[in-house]
């Protein structure tokens, strides 16, 4: 809250009002993980919050934020043996500070480090993973492509062929965040000796790998998302991972991704709250506090509720993690209610915010078009729906 914040009288509340935290879910971590959150999240909301209104308008990324947040453990946050409720706490709270910042640390800790320090041989872990920990270097999970994105797993076309020593790879990738600027490409291509879906460790500074930026995106702009070529790229045999053979070992990280991009809607939904009721709470209209009009209590009250169903689903995926009971379709509906909810939400809030909800200075903009992508990306809403379906009758849509 800011101090200018008024209660229905026009004067300063006289009791703190509720943290975003509804449902006191932080007090379920142990004291040291919820010290250690507290520290992360006060850096985020004083040091990254507004500083990434900016970058997001220009499409940059603000690369001089990383060394704070290493130094916090977010490069590291696969690995570092904390529990599955802080970890997912943790990605809440950077996307409640900024959703595309989170996406490009999300991503990083779940598909880039968590791939390589599940997948990867001896030799992969000791060259990448500790520039990868301390955010000096950044990797590119190239799964999608420009003609396969839903049916990736059975139409994936990039290639990899045994040629002498070295595996050659050709293809083209799509949405690849971090593309650009990516020290380390993970690139998933079909073995045209076997036809089986295996995953390649690429040096990016290899003849061969080009990457152009993606613009004019509405949400996650500080992501720098990038379409990939690879032409003829030739990589050591080493360069294979060695427990990525099959899109099976790909679907087991993206059942986790999936239900990581639920955290982040709820940090989003966090960030909504945040914006709308200190925006209400200020902003005089008719010689009153905006707050005091029930159309907008009415908005804060389905807001609070969006936010809170989804804090709790997600407590349950974090158990469902650590028990190792997590399966595809629960991490789908995870992914698919929390962002359907978000998305909702930011509507509503975007709406209750007028004209001013238009700018991304008052941040409800911002918030919304990065929403539309998570709605989008990590599997669509439609997609992510019909496989709880299939899961639920046993019957599939996909042809």
């Amino acid at each position: 809250m800011t101090s200018a914040t008024l209660s229905h009288s026009g004067e300063a509340p006289q009791s703190p009002l509720p943290d975003v935290d509804l449902l006191h879910v932080e007090y379920l971590l142990d004291p040291a993980e919820r010290d250690r959150l507290a520290v992360i999240k006060d850096h985020l909301q004083t040091h990254v919050r507004k500083q990434t209104i900016d970058p997001w308008n220009r499409e940059h990324l603000p690369t001089e934020l990383l060394p704070a947040l290493a130094d916090l453990g977010l490069g590291n946050l696969f690995l570092d043996g904390s529990s599955r409720l802080f970890q997912g706490l943790v990605h809440s709270q950077i996307a409640r500070a900024d959703v595309s910042l989170s996406a490009l640390i999300g991503i990083h800790n779940e598909l880039i480090v968590g791939t390589i320090a599940e997948l990867g041989s001896e030799k992969h872990k000791a060259q990448w993973l500790p520039a990868l920990s301390q955010l000096t270097q950044l990797g590119a999970f190239c799964l999608t492509e420009p003609t396969h994105g839903s049916d990736i797993a059975g139409g994936l076309a990039t290639t990899a062929t045994f040629d002498g020593d070295e595996w050659v790879i050709r293809g083209e990738k799509r949405w690849i965040g971090a593309g650009t600027v990516a020290a380390i490409a993970l690139v998933w291509a079909r073995d045209t000796a076997d036809g089986v879906i295996k995953c390649f460790a690429v040096d990016t500074t290899h003849p061969g790998y080009s990457a152009t930026k993606i613009v004019n995106k509405m949400g996650l702009r500080i992501m720098q998302n990038a379409d990939v070529v690879l032409n003829e790229v030739r990589v050591p045999r080493s360069a294979l991972l060695p427990g990525a053979i099959g899109f099976d070992a790909a679907n087991a990280l993206l059942k986790d991704s999936r239900a990581w991009v639920g955290w982040q809607a709820v940090g989003a939904q966090q960030a909504v709250l945040d914006i709308l009721r200190d925006y209400s709470l200020e902003r005089m209209q008719f010689g009153k506090p905006l707050a005091s009009f029930q159309i907008i209590q009415q908005t804060m009250a389905e807001i609070a509720g969006n936010l809170a169903a989804s804090s709790a689903m997600m407590v349950q995926m974090a158990r469902l993690q650590e028990t190792g009971e997590l399966e595809m379709m629960h991490a789908a509906i995870a992914k698919s209610t929390a962002t359907r909810l978000g998305r909702q939400s930011a509507l509503l809030a975007r709406d209750a915010l007028g004209g001013n909800g238009l700018l991304s200075d008052y941040e409800i903009s911002k918030v919304l078009g990065d929403l539309e992508a998570i709605y989008t990306y990590e599997g669509s809403y439609h997609i992510n729906s019909l496989i709880v379906s299939r899961a639920l009758t046993g019957v599939s849509a996909f042809v």
